[in-house]
């Protein structure tokens, strides 16, 4: 399987799943991955209204927060919010749900889709549109071999931004360790390398 590495980052495009987007961590890290340039995020309305649907739906935040999130996304990556693949929805392969992601991914010419549910987006359905999927967790192992220093500093600064609760850069990853389970694993043992003060 073709990996990042080697491939202009900001060229990099990924289409995030809202599956991805769900779990509050997991969506931390990712956009701020995107935040630091090591790939090009692209989004759609649909994707980030089903996120604050499920959000609120199943009461892991109030409404109007949910919202809230989706606005400060909206606000922090202004141009990765694509709507010109709509007339593409229809004629995707892959099922009804999922047509919006991949048409995302094509119309923007991006060329990985980050998901949980890769059964859903099979290689054959998606190969000859030059799109493949991966989990979260393989995904951020390529980032961290592509410059596993930056994921370090994006991790160390995602734990010192929590406040309610606060937790150290070992609870962030433990919390990681749900969803990217090798990353998590990675960035650890970088970190106990290195002798980092875990704070």
């Amino acid at each position: 399987m073709k990996e990042i590495v080697g491939i202009g980052m900001l060229q990099f495009g990924v289409v995030l799943d809202t599956c991805v987007l769900f779990p509050a961590s997991l969506r931390d890290t990712l956009l701020r991955a995107a935040d630091a340039n090591l790939y090009r995020l692209q989004l759609t309305d649909d994707i980030l209204e089903e996120m604050r649907r499920n959000l609120a739906n199943k009461q892991i935040t109030h409404e109007a927060k949910a919202q809230k999130l989706v606005n400060a996304i909206k606000v922090k990556f202004p141009n990765t919010v694509i709507t010109t693949h709509k007339p593409l929805i229809i004629s995707m392969p892959v099922n009804e749900k999922d047509k919006h992601v991949l048409a995302a991914a094509v119309i923007s010419g991006a060329e990985v889709i980050v998901t949980q549910n890769l059964r859903d987006f099979p290689p054959h359905l998606l190969n000859p549109h030059g799109v493949r999927a991966q989990s979260p967790d393989e995904f951020l192992v390529q980032l961290f071999r592509l410059d596993s220093n930056r994921m370090i500093q994006i991790v160390t600064e995602q734990a010192r931004q929590l406040r309610n609760p606060p937790k150290t850069i070992l609870e962030v990853l433990d919390t990681l360790m749900q969803h990217a389970p090798r990353f998590a694993s990675l960035a650890r043992q970088k970190l106990e390398g290195e002798n980092v003060i875990f704070l």
